[in-house]
């Protein structure tokens, strides 16, 4: 069987190049003896899987994708697609599902990660996803006890930028303010809502001094980015920090390959923040969840109980700090 290779996203403005968020990527696994492709991310948006799959050489054998955040559909799509091709993703459409959206991994890392209940949501057709009622709400909440305050996001990312606008709930037990923040978060989200309402229970973490915005394409719905959401980074205060005070959460993301962590870094939004994250209680975690190739983000509790993990996602479309170290990461990849 020939070694994996990787397909990165086209550049939309020259499709022989890879995408510019990704170039250094791509350049650094050529330097490995490694083969990237590429990959029409638009088609692929469009519903164009075929189209989208095109320079990819036929009876390639299998493949990583790093790229954009994709739908777990439209992942299924290209897994087809390429199939189609003689191709074959190393991480099957089911594993995408249960890493990259919050249902599909909570229950494996239920106690190790911050209580949460959701409202799965179907958009109207040529219209607005239409928010959940009072009664899904009311359930939702007293699935978390009730009372405390709350984090509102989706299966895969929150709006924490516009925390008190559509993010944080003070207390749960005021039905008016959660209808107010799961209303306001269901319209801004728009189109890109990711199938459904998560309400996930806040926690406090340790801060440290703000290490600036994120050095790539924002987090907001409307971009790609594989930050992943899963990356939206540690719910713990708005915009960068909490309170306002400019510190953001002491956070790290560790890259997991066949159950084994190959990358511990810094989360993206944060990367010239560094980290010692224990790993002991999260490796059979991610193990029992059975999928190749994950992430997690990890941030530290504030009382000094250990560490949380915040998110879970798939590590094909989690985005890299800048300016660190990918080859190891790669190197794995490629011998998988």
């Amino acid at each position: 069987m020939p070694e994996p290779a990787i397909i990165f996203p086209a550049d939309p403005l020259n499709p022989r190049r890879p995408d510019p968020h990704f170039a250094w990527e791509a350049r650094t696994l050529r330097e490995l003896g490694g083969e990237p492709y590429l990959v029409d991310h638009d088609a692929l948006l469009a519903g164009d899987a075929a189209e989208a799959v095109r320079r990819v050489p036929r009876d390639r054998g299998p493949l990583w994708y790093r790229g954009w955040m994709i739908t777990s559909a439209g992942y299924a799509d290209l897994a087809r697609a390429l199939a189609d091709r003689g191709a074959n993703l190393l991480t099957s459409a089911a594993g995408y599902a249960s890493a990259h959206e919050l249902p599909g991994w909570y229950d494996v890392f239920e106690g190790a990660t911050p209580v949460s209940s959701w409202i799965p949501l179907s958009p109207t057709t040529g219209g607005p996803w239409p928010g959940p009622g009072p009664e899904q709400l009311a359930d939702a909440v007293a699935r978390l006890g009730g009372h405390g305050p709350a984090i509102v996001k989706d299966y895969v990312k929150s709006r924490k930028h516009e925390w008190d606008e559509a993010c944080y709930v003070p207390e749960l037990s005021d039905p008016a303010a959660v209808g107010r923040v799961v209303a306001r978060f269901v319209e801004l989200q728009g189109e890109f809502l990711a199938g459904g309402v998560v309400l996930r229970r806040y926690e406090e973490f340790a801060r440290a001094g703000d290490c600036g915005p994120a050095d790539g394409p924002g987090d907001g719905p409307g971009s790609s980015a594989g930050t992943v959401e899963a990356a939206t980074g540690a719910d713990a205060g708005p915009g960068a920090g909490a309170g306002g005070n400019g510190e953001r959460a002491v956070e790290a993301r560790v890259w997991w390959l066949d159950g084994e962590p190959v990358l511990v870094g810094p989360h993206p939004d944060a990367p010239g923040q560094t980290s010692d994250p224990d790993l002991t209680g999260v490796r059979p975690l991610v193990r029992a969840l059975g999928c190749r190739f994950v992430t997690t983000d990890l941030a530290s509790r504030s009382d000094g109980s250990g560490w949380r993990v915040v998110e879970v996602g798939d590590g094909q479309v989690s985005d890299l700090p800048r300016g660190i170290d990918a080859s190891g990461l790669l190197t794995s990849l490629l011998a998988a």
